[in-house]
């Protein structure tokens, strides 16, 4: 019998993030990443996204398509934070959850939905659970494996419910372009629709044919697009163990990148993920792995080895981007990723440092989430809290 997975994908996350907590910012459009010159986004709104701003794009031309763009800087422990209670909640749901990044996992509901008459309201009453207690909205794709889960997701948003069946892919799937297909880049659809093969089902076609061109165009990688063509992938979800032996986190890009100015802010987004990891877990470790996979589907990874653990944010830029720096050889990338393995326990006078501080600011984005709550459900600005009130408000005016 075929497994129920469900792919759970967090929309425009970091700008909702920031929504929550500058409720203000509702309604206008923001993008959160990099605020040089040399900024990228990294997540905008939809309010934004109306304007054709998108994941990776220059600051200075998504500022260019909407002037009235606010521009907010990442702030990975708060979104940390946050993506946390969303994978807390995933597991009320299921013990199978598998973290794919900051925003987004897939979790195994075979047994969740035994004797379930009614999965749509089941997993809407999931979204609103979501959005109620944590203020998050999602997607959700609903599939026999991981891959066609994926896809799923990423066809209604925000705050879609996508079933997805195989016996439906000629339908459903088969119609859409080549370039919708998960983990064909920016630079490969072009290529593939020069060839004829234009929309997902041409692909699946030229893959039943097994034809020549098609699979010389995908290598090592043709097997698995194969089976993804047809509908075939993994159903294993995977989730992380108690005591990992390493630690990491990847991105792939929604179209393929070669600037360095595209590529450093995406580096240092990694850093900043590994380490909030590393401290949540209380680990350290001394060798930093460097991965990426290019726009032909190959992979690459360089490591070094420290004679001092690497826990914190620059520690991990630094020798991750001299890593890229030193054997970079121009190719178009479609993934990056950063992993510390040889983990151990971190100095506990350094992670009791660094967890104070994470405790404190925790505790007072909780009460000021728990503010936006209350207000929220009197449907008014009644509450506030006394850093926020301005000087007009204080006592002793009026």
């Amino acid at each position: 019998m075929p497994k129920i997975i469900a792919h759970i994908d967090l929309n425009a996350f970091f700008a909702t993030a920031e929504e929550l907590r500058h409720p203000e910012l509702v309604g206008k459009p923001i993008a959160v990443g990099g605020t040089g010159r040399r900024g990228v986004v990294s997540t905008a709104n939809y309010v934004a996204r109306s304007f054709g701003v998108s994941s990776a794009m220059p600051g200075y031309l998504a500022k260019e398509r909407c002037p009235e763009l606010i521009f907010l800087p990442v702030d990975f422990d708060y979104y940390e934070m946050l993506s946390s209670s969303f994978f807390n909640y995933l597991k009320r749901y299921s013990p199978l959850v598998e973290p794919a990044s900051i925003d987004e996992g897939y979790v195994d509901m075979t047994k969740a939905l035994e004797g379930v008459k009614d999965p749509v309201l089941y997993f809407r009453n999931l979204q609103a659970g979501l959005e109620k207690e944590i203020g998050l909205k999602c997607s959700i794709g609903v599939a026999p494996n991981r891959f066609l889960a994926k896809m799923a997701s990423d066809m209604q948003k925000p705050m879609g419910l996508v079933f997805l069946r195989r016996r439906d892919i000629e339908k459903v799937l088969y119609p859409m372009p080549i370039s919708a297909f998960w983990g064909i880049g920016r630079k490969s659809a072009p290529i593939l629709s020069s060839h004829g093969i234009k929309t997902i089902g041409d692909l699946a076609k030229m893959c039943k044919e097994d034809d020549p061109w098609t699979r010389a165009f995908f290598g090592k990688s043709y097997e698995t697009v194969k089976a993804h063509a047809l509908g075939y992938g993994s159903d294993i979800v995977s989730p992380i163990p108690d005591d990992p032996k390493s630690i990491g986190r990847s991105r792939t890009m929604p179209y393929d990148i070669v600037s360095y100015d595209e590529i450093a802010p995406v580096i240092e987004e990694l850093a900043l993920q590994v380490s909030s990891s590393l401290k949540a877990a209380r680990k350290e470790g001394k060798t930093l792995t460097f991965h990426l996979k290019d726009s032909d589907f190959k992979s690459h990874s360089k490591s070094f080895t420290s004679r001092e653990p690497f826990f914190d944010a620059d520690s991990i830029y630094d020798r991750a981007i001299s890593l890229f720096t030193n054997n970079y050889l121009g190719t178009s990338i479609r993934l990056l990723g950063i992993s510390i393995s040889g983990l151990t326990e971190a100095d506990t006078s350094v992670v009791q440092m660094n967890f104070d501080d994470y405790e404190i600011y925790e505790k007072k984005d909780a009460t000021k989430l728990l503010v936006q709550e209350f207000n929220r459900r009197l449907d008014g600005d009644y509450l506030k809290l006394l850093s926020e009130v301005k000087d007009g408000n204080k006592p002793g005016h009026r």
